[in-house]
């Protein structure tokens, strides 16, 4: 074979990736992503760069695929765009159930005293019989119920009247302790195993925890006051804690004082967290909104939180366990969020991701009265990866730290854990960010023979009140308008082809494969 027959293979198996490229375009990751001019044009890019590759009998292929190109331009924007804001809509869309029980009908007594576990268990029991049958409600009307942990089953509902209050108990007992999570080998505060989130559930499908914003209360400063005295012995609980299930809706609700992380989707997949609100103490310790871990293809949207921990941060496993059990988080859109974290972060993943965490959108976020806006929190021994970040539309007032960035984050679950595993933090973006009020605008901070790469700042203005603004070690990346000026180490240019946007595609990849 001559070499330039072999060149001109090369050639056409480039155009046949670059097309492979063109048709996953936006819908990538499943969710649509409108094929913007920018993505348009790194195509163009690529076939070019594959035209030279070519032999003059391939160019009439060559030809229908810049045709191809140019359709794009035109329709592409408009036909993948109607898909990106679809597909929350279509997690969140009303199942009509066509059987319900109020949760009166099995003893309950709202009344904030009477303790209703096993009223609620006996009504989701008798629901049971109709998961097959389209599945079932349970309503919970005005009134304060308490109860301890109770769990759900698949083709559930449970909603709450705007009057109703789901309060948990404050005798630990009525919360049982269950086994750690494969990915964490041991609960996250202590050796052994952990309390059971209030409301719980574990191998699921189609569940639904709504209402007309009814409140469920953690009545957490007891455990707050059992964790800072060190007199657990075991991991305190969530509010709602969903396992290895598909599905999940949880909308227009109010949960307030969680004993720890309110919100805990883990190992879940299709996950829709909308419309609510969540408020804790600035001081109770660890009590994080919303932390979807080791989770694919989840919506956060619209939501107010205000708590002692970070707003909202990923996560995906622990150190060795986490590695070992090797469950991403992924696909995951986070918009129209508004919020204050004194003790924390607003949008965070980490410092738990060593299953790694990829494909994460995050955008019209508005923070105020924090410790940091963003961050990226991980460590040696984590190894995994924060990968394909995307966070834009930011606005930023009284905050201490603009954008935190560290690989030096968090204790270890044991003496196993492997200092060699180091984490990959590469292809972060973070855009269009408005800040005011701000003391530091970023502490980006790398591991020594592990730089963090492809961080990427575009239109970032921050009024900042410290003369140092940005401290960066051990990082890679670039810059454009960004003020005050980023570090030395992100002085480069700002590049599409090495930071990434809300419309990658990895068509060099592709390229570079053919």
């Amino acid at each position: 074979m001559t070499r330039g027959s072999v060149q001109g293979r090369r050639g056409l198996r480039c155009l046949e990736a670059l097309f492979t490229g063109i048709l996953v375009t936006g819908i990538r990751r499943g969710k649509g992503q409108p094929c913007t001019t920018a993505v348009l044009l790194e195509l163009v890019h690529c076939f070019f760069g594959c035209l030279g590759r070519l032999e003059p009998s391939h160019m009439k292929r060559s030809a229908a695929l810049l045709e191809t190109l140019m359709i794009l331009a035109m329709v592409g924007q408009s036909s993948w765009a109607a898909l990106s804001t679809s597909s929350c809509k279509e997690m969140g869309s009303s199942m009509y159930r066509p059987h319900t029980v109020t949760v009166t009908e099995f003893g309950a007594v709202g009344d904030g005293v009477t303790l209703n576990t096993k009223a609620f268990q006996n009504a989701i029991f008798y629901l049971h019989s109709f998961a097959d049958k389209g599945g079932a409600q349970l309503f919970v009307p005005a009134g304060k119920w308490l109860t301890g942990s109770f769990s759900l089953i698949s083709h559930l509902t449970i909603s709450l009247d705007k009057d109703a209050v789901i309060i948990g108990s404050m005798d630990s007992s009525d919360w049982p302790v269950i086994d750690p999570l494969p990915s964490y080998g041991r609960g996250r505060e202590l050796p052994g195993g952990r309390h059971q989130s209030l409301i719980h559930g574990s191998n699921l499908t189609d569940v639904i925890i709504t209402g007309g914003n009814g409140t469920i209360n953690g009545q957490g400063s007891v455990w707050w006051d059992w964790f800072n005295n060190h007199i657990l012995n075991y991991t305190r609980p969530h509010l709602i804690e969903l396992i290895y299930s598909t599905g999940v809706v949880i909308s227009n609700l109010t949960f307030i004082n969680s004993p720890f992380w309110a919100i805990h989707p883990v190992y879940c997949s299709q996950v829709l967290i909308q419309n609510v609100t969540i408020l804790a103490p600035p001081d109770s310790p660890n009590t994080d909104g919303i932390d979807p871990d080791s989770s694919s293809n989840v919506c956060i949207e619209d939501c107010y939180i205000s708590t002692g921990g970070d707003l909202i941060v990923i996560k995906s496993g622990w150190d060795e366990y986490g590695i070992s059990y090797a469950h991403p988080s992924s696909n995951i859109s986070i918009r129209r969020i508004v919020g204050e974290a004194k003790s924390g972060a607003g949008i965070a993943c980490g410092s738990e991701m060593s299953g790694g965490i990829s494909d994460v959108e995050a955008e019209d976020i508005s923070l105020f009265n924090s410790l940091y806006g963003i961050r990226i929190k991980t460590s040696r021994g984590r190894g995994g990866y924060v990968q394909y970040i995307h966070i834009s539309n930011v606005v930023l007032n009284n905050v201490n730290i603009a954008i935190g960035i560290t690989g030096q984050y968090g204790e270890h679950p044991d003496e196993n854990f492997d200092p060699n595993a180091l984490p990959i933090i590469n292809m972060i973006t973070l855009e269009d960010i408005k800040g005011t009020n701000i003391k530091h605008a970023g502490t980006l901070e790398g591991i020594q023979g592990d730089n963090f790469s492809s961080i990427c700042l575009f239109n970032v203005h921050l009024n900042v009140t410290s003369s140092s603004p940005w401290q960066c070690s051990y990082i890679q990346g670039s810059s454009n308008l960004v003020s005050p000026e980023s570090c030395e180490l992100l002085r480069n240019p700002y590049q599409t082809s090495v930071c990434y946007t809300a419309n990658y595609v990895r068509t060099q990849n592709l390229v570079q494969a053919a």
